[in-house]
């Protein structure tokens, strides 16, 4: 099958999951025999430019017709069976939808975030879960509240954006079928008006697992793997170990961010200092063999998540997974199963649910069993490649639906 593959790489100086995601299944459907060709663009372009630079993403936001006269253009070249679009903000904007819609041919875009309906993508505002715009239907709310990088003025293109499209019906009219990554997701986007029928889940994965590393020789403690800001918890994380006291587990923070600082010193002005150390960011691999080691993952996280990748990663590796019982994660986390959750936002609950975990190791060995058995069920790349290939066939059935 030829496809042609389209994605705006979000800028160097921003490490994206997204971005590793797009190049993932680009592998993927090489290595299985289609002809892939990729129309992309990066977000360092705009970075290079300066003011100018700044200007022209935020009009490119909007409509960029360069971007849909130049993908027009290379498909009546290519002729792709498929089109699948990833992301598209900030330069190729969702004018280049209308490229494959004039063109006819069946496109499937994955919705790696809400930023369809929500300016600033991640259904959060200050810290905490938002979905006025996604549920108004309506992008006045991050206007007033200057939702995208804390800016009215930086809102202002991306709502503008968000409202044209809306208006247009772009979505509904030359999407054929749309990937979310979570269940939850799925029933965001239904709310906000996508239909149901066009809307399917498909979750990330691991082309090449890594064997789990025997439980014997694994450490007795947890991992925190993320960036140090509100969002994710971190400083609930901290404080119920601090709650637990000096015969508190081993914890190990990887990651760095704006609460760093903060965190530091309210581990060590406290009885569990002996027990947290900060590790600051590390390379993927290191990161991951510390995972590997570990007896337990934990996600403190007070937003939505969409699919955080060290989930299938902590699974590949059986490890056991503790969470917030908050948007996508207890669709990933399943309780007694492959891990347990616990109250988001509260330092109590977080420790009620991990404590008794490291009280006695069978529980945690157990989880750990379980956790690698759910990654080979859902998560491997001939799982996602059999979904994604089921995707393609619904997008072709429906575009062809149309043209009869």
């Amino acid at each position: 099958m030829k496809i042609l593959l389209v994605h705006n790489f979000y800028g160097s100086t921003a490490p994206s999951g997204e971005n590793t995601a797009f190049i993932s299944e680009a592998s993927l459907l090489r290595n299985r025999g289609h002809s892939i060709v990729e129309f992309t663009r990066n977000s360092d372009e705009l970075l290079h430019q300066g003011l100018y630079g700044t200007v022209r993403g935020a009009l490119g936001t909007v409509w960029n017709p360069v971007s849909l006269r130049k993908l027009k253009s290379a498909l009546r070249k290519i002729r792709p069976e498929i089109v699948h679009v990833h992301n598209t903000f900030p330069i190729l904007s969702p004018s280049v939808l209308y490229a494959t819609s004039d063109l006819n041919i069946p496109t499937v875009m994955t919705l790696h975030n809400y930023r369809i309906g929500c300016s600033a993508a991640t259904a959060l505002r200050k810290d905490e879960p938002c979905t006025l715009c996604l549920d108004k239907k309506s992008v006045l709310p991050a206007l007033r509240y200057g939702c995208y990088r804390d800016s009215r003025v930086a809102t202002l293109p991306v709502s503008l954006m968000i409202a044209l499209h809306s208006a247009r019906n772009t979505w509904k009219k030359n999407v054929d079928a749309f990937i979310t990554l979570t269940e939850f997701q799925r029933e965001k986007m239904v709310q906000f008006g996508i239909p149901e029928a066009s809307l399917f889940v498909k979750p990330q994965f691991l082309e090449n697992p890594p064997d789990p590393l025997p439980w014997q020789q694994r450490e007795s403690k947890a991992v925190f793997i993320g960036r140090l800001y509100t969002a994710k918890g971190i400083h609930i994380l901290i404080d119920s170990w601090k709650k637990w006291g000096k015969n508190a587990a081993p914890l190990e923070i990887i990651g760095d961010g704006p609460m760093r600082d903060e965190l530091m010193s309210a581990a060590r002005n406290s009885e569990a200092a002996s027990s947290i150390s900060f590790l600051g960011n590390l390379s993927h691999a290191e990161a991951m063999r510390r995972l590997s080691s570990a007896k337990l993952l934990i996600l403190p996280s007070l937003c939505f998540e969409g699919f955080p990748m060290v989930v299938q990663e902590a699974y590949a590796y059986g490890v056991p997974i503790a969470a917030s019982n908050i948007g996508s994660l207890p669709h990933l986390i399943a309780e007694n199963r492959t891990g347990t959750l616990f109250v988001p936002g509260d330092a109590e609950s977080l420790l009620a649910s991990v404590q008794p975990l490291f009280a006695g190791d069978k529980q945690l060995r157990i989880l750990g069993v379980q956790a690698k058995q759910e990654f080979d069920s859902k998560y491997t790349a001939g799982k996602n490649y059999d979904i994604l290939m089921s995707i393609y066939a619904s997008a072709a059935a429906h575009r062809g639906a149309k043209l009869n």
